[in-house]
């Protein structure tokens, strides 16, 4: 199907959807039901949801790896008509960001993170209070997955790098800074055991985030992840190895469950 009868089809579903509303025919409840799964743009190699947003609060973030520059080129112009900003691209390349900005697109790139944003946004106000904490500096590429994929969701961040349990002091000297954190996002490789010292620490949710980083026996982040699945502590949940975007829109969803500043 091309996108000229996608649309038209998508706006006669909708209008047949309206009518039956004003009819009496389907309440107004159900039809938002029927909207939030209706429309979705169809491209050669992708289908954009577009409707996403209404059913969970934020678009459709571009998972970047083994895509294309032309692919990734079309999904953002797509997404740029439709008047989105904001729009998210995790495990992105350089040289596909080059490739997109010699398109004049404007977008931000975070090397660290592998993370780039079209068309940000940096007037939302930041909310809450997000901790990620890291076992040590190699993890710290997943913590700022985790990290800006929070901010620019619309959550306040705090970093705390490099305090992982083989010297415990520099955890418990930025404990004041846990106490008050909404939501903490524990980053760590090797044995993974700094996401049980903080969730015992902590009155509030804690993310745990295994990295594959550590020798051989940490079988590329397995080690850290089993560790992390059967900690002691309580109210502790875990994403997939490596998964800091995960665990950065998580973490936003529980830090802006209500108003608070």
């Amino acid at each position: 199907m091309d996108n000229i009868t996608n649309k038209v089809n998508e706006k006669e579903q909708i209008l047949k959807l309206l009518n039956q509303v004003k009819d009496g025919l389907i309440s107004p409840d159900n039809a938002l039901l029927n909207l939030q799964t209706m429309p979705f743009e169809s491209l050669e190699h992708t289908n954009i949801d577009y409707h996403r947003v209404l059913r969970q609060g934020y678009g459709e973030v571009i998972y970047g790896q083994n895509k294309t520059s032309e692919q990734i080129k079309d999904i953002i112009s797509n997404m740029l008509a439709k008047g989105l900003s904001n729009i998210i691209i995790t495990r992105i390349r350089q040289s596909i960001v080059d490739f997109l900005v010699e398109q004049k697109i404007d977008i931000e790139y975070y090397s660290v993170a592998k993370l780039a944003i079209v068309k940000r946004n940096n007037k939302i106000k930041l909310k809450g209070s997000i901790v990620v904490a890291s076992g040590g500096t190699s993890d710290i590429p997943v913590c700022e997955e985790a990290a800006i994929t929070s901010e620019v969701l619309g959550s306040r961040v705090t970093r705390l790098y490099d305090v992982g349990v083989a010297g415990l002091h520099r955890l418990l000297s930025q404990y004041n800074i846990l106490a008050k954190a909404r939501v903490v996002i524990v980053v760590a490789g090797m044995e993974g055991a700094l996401t049980s010292v903080v969730g015992g620490l902590v009155s509030c949710p804690v993310i745990a985030v295994p990295t594959s980083i550590g020798y051989g026996a940490n079988l590329n982040g397995l080690c850290a992840l089993l560790a992390m699945l059967n900690s002691c502590a309580n109210g502790v949940s875990v994403v997939n190895i490596d998964n800091g975007f995960g665990a950065g829109y998580i973490a936003n969803r529980i830090n802006r469950m209500d108003s608070i500043q």
